[in-house]
């Protein structure tokens, strides 16, 4: 479970940053950035794929509602095709940490390597299993992407965003082919790329 041992190496406010949607074929990237108040952290807060959708949306609720502050930082369709999906996830996650209302000390970032940015920060794999902060994050910007996805699905039926929620499953891999991509589809992804050429 994760803990506040990393976050306990910093003095001052110590934020979490983790980001969801770098494997789907549509959707944007979306970065989430917390900090938690220590003295009304959420009960049951873990990495974002560990919990079960209902959890998770009310885990959303709870930090949003507790936290000493927080941002979300979203990359589009087109800059993910722009850039390729690694320095878009950077631009978000910095976009993130630049929404909060709260200047932090020190920032834990998801993964192996921080972006180029002028805060100090720290790299943690799986950070998201190991500190309470990116715990919060992954679980903001999962919920804030999976929304979008939703509302998308409204406008694109054929995908099954509602379930799939951008990623390629047989269920949009088959529309894809069928139906062709639309403009929230990422042309720099090869599936959608190999329909492109046909």
């Amino acid at each position: 479970m994760p803990d506040f041992a990393h976050e306990d190496l910093h003095s001052g406010f110590v934020a979490g940053v983790d980001e969801a949607g770098r494997g789907p074929l549509a959707g944007p990237v979306v970065a989430a950035a917390v900090i938690l108040d220590r003295q009304a952290v959420p009960d049951g807060l873990d990495d974002s794929k560990k919990l079960t959708a209902r959890r998770r949306a009310g885990l959303d609720g709870d930090i949003r509602q507790s936290a000493i502050g927080f941002g979300i930082g979203i990359c589009t369709v087109e800059e993910i095709d722009e850039l390729n999906i690694l320095w878009a996830t950077m631009r978000a996650m910095r976009r993130a940490v630049e929404a909060m209302a709260r200047e932090c000390a020190h920032i834990l970032v998801d993964g192996n390597r921080c972006p180029d940015w002028r805060w100090s920060s720290t790299a943690v794999v799986e950070g998201d299993a190991k500190c309470l902060t990116i715990a919060a994050a992954s679980i903001l910007a999962k919920e804030e992407r999976d929304r979008m996805m939703v509302r998308a699905a409204h406008d694109h039926p054929h995908y099954g965003w509602e379930r799939n929620k951008g990623y390629g499953t047989q269920e949009h891999l088959d529309a894809l082919r069928h139906h062709g991509p639309t403009v929230l589809h990422r042309r720099s992804f090869a599936p959608v790329a190999q329909l492109l050429l046909l």
